[in-house]
């Protein structure tokens, strides 16, 4: 047995974004795609901490997490998702977002174990490091600490299921992975099945007070594509606080690369040269995760709605998915 290390954040490993799961049930299993902030939790000569993905800190944010995290093994690291749950008890990134000025209450799920006790399990495949956690840690954990273990149907069911009840996706992983800090292997694939996802904020129209509308877009390598605006999702709170956010950011030039257009399309979609003389720019930093109908032919979002700002994903991350 190797000698004991102490443990220490581990970046976590990443999910392969697909449009269709792998269907082997003997070789993959499936969970339900949470729609929070990933965190990573460890315990070294008696400390806890608990940290973001971007290795931030989480402690003082959730300190209810942190006491249910009390007796975690000493030189263990976790891995796991910080949600927060709504009103009908579903994970809710909004929600999570106005942490702090609610009472919604907020959970760490766990799903796999780095560390345990000094040793370094990521070369064991997923279903060991399974068992470790379910008999070795999970027992000594307390609410609002939770375990998320694999959905026990076929793949049709749960993705009806998903549909049904309005969550975000479904996770694939398969069940003799390793654990790979940092890298998108596609031995873990996340699938999104009711439509949304981040885009980043690259300007506003002007409104009475604050602003009529955000007007978004994602990354295709070093270039920032116009994919549409929404004025809904804003109660007066969220847009003067929003608002707030943009001090300091106005740019004079659109970041766009593919505006003006020739026409607004089909949907209205379409930023033309006349439509943004209402527009003002902004330095392209802020990620918003955006609800959507559908993509049009002409590459725009058809019924947008804004849910939050992430701070967890950087800009320059966010591509179309």
């Amino acid at each position: 047995m190797s000698p004991k290390a102490s443990a220490r954040f581990i970046e976590p490993m990443l999910l392969l974004r697909t449009d269709a799961l792998p269907k082997d049930a003997e070789r993959w299993e499936y969970q339900l795609k949470l729609d929070g902030y990933r965190a990573i939790a460890f315990k070294t000569r008696g400390r806890l901490f608990l940290r973001s993905r971007n290795d931030n800190d989480f402690s003082i944010r959730y300190p209810a997490v942190v006491q249910g995290l009390a007796k975690l093994p000493d030189e263990t690291v976790i891995d796991g998702e910080v949600i927060a749950l709504d009103e009908d008890g579903r994970p809710s990134f909004s929600v999570l977002q106005n942490y702090g000025s609610s009472n919604a209450p907020v959970v760490y799920f766990v799903f796999d174990v780095m560390m345990l006790a000094g040793q370094d399990v990521r070369s064991q495949p997923l279903a060991s490091r399974r068992e470790l956690l379910e008999r070795k840690i999970l027992p000594r954990l307390t609410d609002p600490v939770r375990y998320i273990g694999p959905l026990a149907a076929a793949l049709p069911v749960l993705i009806e299921s998903v549909k049904a009840q309005g969550f975000e996706g479904l996770v694939a992983k398969r069940l003799d992975s390793r654990y790979e800090s940092g890298l998108r292997t596609g031995a873990w694939q996340k699938m999104r099945i009711n439509r949304g996802q981040e885009f980043v904020i690259g300007g506003y129209t002007v409104g009475t007070n604050t602003f009529d509308a955000l007007v978004f877009g994602y990354y295709e390598g070093n270039r920032l594509m116009y994919a549409g605006r929404t004025r809904n999702g804003f109660t007066p709170l969220v847009r003067r606080q929003l608002f707030e956010k943009f001090r300091g950011l106005a740019i004079d030039e659109c970041p766009f690369v593919n505006l003006p257009e020739a026409k607004s399309g089909r949907w209205g979609a379409g930023l033309t040269a006349a439509k943004m003389k209402d527009c003002r720019w902004l330095r392209p930093v802020l990620v918003a995760q955006i609800d959507f109908l559908e993509w049009t032919a002409d590459h725009h979002l058809r019924h947008t709605k804004f849910v939050a700002l992430r701070d967890d994903k950087p800009a320059r991350q966010i591509t179309r998915e």
